[in-house]
């Protein structure tokens, strides 16, 4: 199948949808002082509010996860937007700390389905041999989601925080765009024995299908089970693609929840530290665009290991910095290769799964991603609020980073390989 026009229209959907979920892990970290002085609370507090996002999109994404190969993965990506949409309105409107951070939980619970749908869902509607530049390309919703997030709170913000949460609520009635314009995995079709249908989708996305075609699964065995993923085919590799989700995710977000006090502590106010946070996103543009050439020209592997490894390095330049100049140097770095090997990881732990286990499978990835982004958020605000000095601080996000290279060295490479 080549690369057509409904597969461009579909991917705009999708990463728009991806810019939203970007907007919404960081969408009140820029306004973060004003929610602490509305509710009067404590650094450590803040860090709670921060993270209850991501810490209800934990078991969201494994409730969701149970349903993305049961009900497909564009009904699961319409239905967690909408319901996201509802919750985190009515956060942004809560009278207190506590409701407020309960509704932002729910809200996470909600979004949960989308997050860990967009990128399995977007590999199955692509040509085997556009999957690594489709999905990295994808991955460039983060940067753009962040800074549309920084403009917005830099603008908004001024007025109030809320006006700041009502505005990310409500992109969540992107959820309609998708079901518009995006058609169902052809690969879950043909799982459900719905044949007509994959056969349709297909010839939607330009493949020539016989209205009579009938689909041969390579993979025959039970889908939609934890237990499966734990069977002797799959336990190692699923093990392993939980430890460096977990441990990558530590590394990176640990860091970038908190850059703007780091920065602030490195001497840079305010206002520098927002736009040098905004340069980092900039920067981390080519950084994809070098990613998603490097890895169909060289593999996911070794072009995810090479990024991992200068992210470690950027991150200790960043965190033992003697000067202004070495500060920049360091965090530049990082953001240059840490997202592109986050656009490699978001292509790669999807393939390494079987169609019939994809959903729940990155379902279980994306809550240990999200589980660092919760705990790291408190954990680091805790040891800055110790008066730990900031070379230590990134020095034990970075060590995270360390161990998440060294646990993706045994993982198949799938580069130009068919989905099982």
């Amino acid at each position: 199948m080549e690369l057509g026009r409904a597969h461009l229209v579909a991917g705009s959907v999708l990463f728009f949808a991806f810019v939203v979920e970007a907007w919404e892990q960081v969408g009140l970290v820029y306004v973060s002082d004003g929610i602490a002085a509305d509710f009067g609370i404590d650094r450590t507090h803040l860090g709670w509010a921060l993270s209850s996002v991501a810490f209800g999109m934990v078991p969201g994404a494994l409730l969701w996860g149970r349903l993305i190969d049961r009900l497909g993965r564009r009904r699961v990506a319409v239905s967690s937007l909408l319901l996201y949409a509802l919750l985190a309105l009515l956060a942004g409107l809560s009278p207190a700390f506590w409701p407020f951070l309960v509704l932002r939980c729910l809200s996470g619970v909600a979004f949960g389905g989308v997050y860990t749908v967009t990128f399995p869902y977007f590999l199955e509607l692509l040509p085997t041999r556009w999957r690594g530049q489709g999905a990295v390309g994808l991955s460039i919703g983060f940067p753009v989601g962040t800074l549309l997030c920084i403009g917005v709170s830099q603008t908004l913000g001024a007025v109030s925080w809320r006006l700041v949460a009502v505005v990310a609520a409500l992109a969540g009635l992107w959820a309609l765009a998708i079901r518009r314009w995006v058609p169902e995995s052809p690969y879950w079709l043909a799982k459900q024995q719905r044949h007509a249908e994959a056969a349709r989708v297909l010839r939607r996305l330009g493949s020539t299908v016989p209205e009579d075609t009938v689909f041969v699964q390579d993979d025959d065995g039970p889908g939609g089970t934890l237990r499966s993923l734990f069977g002797p085919a799959l336990r190692r590799r699923f093990v392993l693609l939980l430890v460096v989700s977990f441990t990558f995710s530590w590394g990176y977000w640990g860091l970038q929840t908190w850059l703007p006090v780091l920065l602030e502590s490195k001497g840079l106010s305010v206002s520098g530290a927002v736009g040098f946070v905004a340069l980092t996103q900039l920067v981390s543009v080519p950084g994809y665009l070098l990613a998603a050439w490097l890895t169909r020209r060289f593999g996911r592997k070794p072009v995810f290991l090479t990024f991992a490894f200068i992210s470690a390095v950027g991150g200790l330049l960043f965190g033992f910095a003697t000067s202004q100049t070495q500060t920049y140097l360091g965090n530049l770095l990082l953001s240059f290769v840490s997202l592109g090997a986050w656009g490699i990881w978001n292509t790669w732990s999807g393939e390494i799964l079987p169609t019939r286990l994809r959903g729940i499978g990155y379902s279980w990835v994306t809550a240990a991603i999200l589980l660092a982004n919760t705990v790291s958020a408190p954990v680091i605000g805790a040891l800055m609020d110790s008066g730990a000095a900031t070379g230590i601080t990134v020095g034990s996000i970075m060590a995270f980073l360390v161990v998440a290279l060294l646990a993706a060295v045994p993982l198949k490479e799938t580069e130009g390989r068919a989905l099982d």
